[in-house]
């Protein structure tokens, strides 16, 4: 593979860009991110005009972040990590091409919807169809057969995230509100990733406190905490109910009171989730820090929306944004840094600008939060909208060559990096 000519077209099965899943659709979400961000800051300002679809920009906007970049994303995931769980053969370039193909219609029908609207949305409709059948039956079939059926939890996730999808379109052929089906889909990914964290927490926690133990023999002496950490099920499963039950009950009607109860539960089951997580000293390192993030974010953007409702002030849209620009969006850009450069032959480790962009899209995130008690500080609003494009700008400048060329350690397909692959040169690519 290290001498594959570097005139391949991209669309060529040979092309390095298909050697896994994880690939195209890790590459599709970094660029449609900033795109995304700048498109929504333009039709903002009045320089691009709005979509013409039921709720306006704002829904055009959620609906792109959440089945756009985050789609991407997440089906980028699971179609490289279903096979490695389950030990089945990995997904075949020419099935991901079409998944891929079906991505790119969807974006492009959406977007039709400026100048024609109900053919837009009807094509759109279809290929997200096709993208998220396609998924469906390529993943449920090794999860299904695999012994003990341990990963049903992303089918039924898969599964939940194709019916709010066809809810949302059905309903906006038929000019209804939309937006319940879209804060739908915000739970449903949200579940989805803490299902994909608990598989990812548990080897790079315990490869933190591996590190640490190594550097610091006398640390577990010196603190009474568990040896190696544990993704406890019982713990995930309460907080993916607590958040299934807020997410149900929202759909028929977002601000009665007993939502915003069921928001604080969700709030309180994030929390204790957290409980796994405190392993002493080696949680304060770079990687272990940026999911523990992703499950603050969480807990705060439920907390936020449940203190809004109960107390009849409004800001149940700050808490989302939470979710959505925070919680979602930082977990996306730590998957796609960890699996992009593992699954690649590279390290993770020795790139600062990882962590730099975890910070500003934490922060991106927090600001727009506070514009809803600051609405005359609009300058926030543009602060929190470059902020977060900087972070998936840089991390595409620096990832989307590694998708684009053959792994560096020679290897075929997405096995993982292995150790004696790491090389000193890594660390800077």
């Amino acid at each position: 593979m290290l001498n594959m000519p570097s005139s391949l077209k991209l669309w060529r099965l040979d092309h390095p860009v298909w050697l896994c899943p994880f690939r195209p659709f890790f590459g599709l979400a970094l660029i449609y991110a900033p795109l995304l961000m700048l498109s929504w800051l333009l039709v903002l300002i009045g320089l691009l005009p709005p979509p013409q679809v039921p709720g306006g920009p704002v829904v055009w906007h959620v609906h792109e972040l959440l089945l756009g970049v985050s789609l991407a994303a997440v089906v980028g995931f699971l179609l490289t990590a279903v096979p490695e769980f389950t030990r089945s053969p990995g997904i075949a370039p020419a099935l991901v091409r079409r998944l891929v193909l079906a991505w790119l219609v969807g974006r492009l029908g959406f977007w039709a919807t400026i100048g024609w609207p109900s053919q837009g949305l009807v094509l759109a409709f279809l290929a997200h169809l096709v993208l998220l059948g396609d998924l469906l039956w390529t993943i449920g079939r090794p999860i299904w057969h695999a012994p003990g059926r341990r990963h049903l939890g992303f089918v039924w996730g898969v599964l939940a995230l194709y019916l709010a999808m066809a809810g949302f379109y059905i309903d906006a052929q038929r000019d209804l509100d939309v937006m319940h089906w879209l804060h739908t889909q915000l739970g449903v990914l949200l579940i989805l990733i803490i299902v994909s964290m608990s598989r990812i927490s548990m080897a790079i926690v315990n490869d933190a406190i591996d590190d640490y133990r190594l550097r610091h023999p006398d640390w577990q002496r010196e603190e009474e905490v568990p040896g190696s950490y544990l993704a406890r099920p019982p713990r995930r499963h309460l907080a993916v109910f607590c958040i299934t039950l807020f997410t149900v009950t929202q759909w028929f009607g977002p601000a009665h009171p007993v939502n915003g109860w069921l928001a604080l539960a969700a709030a309180a089951a994030m929390l204790n989730l957290l409980n796994d997580w405190h392993v002493g000293r080696p949680l304060l390192q770079r990687w272990p820090l940026m999911l523990y993030g992703v499950y603050v974010l969480m807990a705060l953007g439920y907390g936020l929306i449940g203190i809004s409702l109960l107390a009849d002030q409004g800001g149940a849209s700050a808490g989302l944004h939470l979710l959505a620009s925070g919680a979602l969006s930082l977990a996306l850009y730590v998957v796609i840094a960890i699996a992009g450069y593992t699954h690649s032959g590279l390290s993770k480790d020795g790139r600062d600008w990882i962590g730099v962009g975890a910070v500003l899209i934490v922060a991106g995130a927090l600001l727009r939060a506070l514009v809803y008690w600051m609405p005359e500080a609009i300058w926030m609003l543009g602060l929190s909208a470059l902020l977060w494009t900087t972070a998936f700008v840089v991390q595409a400048a620096a990832m989307l060559p590694v998708f684009l060329r053959a792994r560096a350690d020679g290897r075929d397909g997405c096995a993982g990096v292995l150790p004696q692959d790491f090389r000193p040169s890594d660390s800077g690519r």
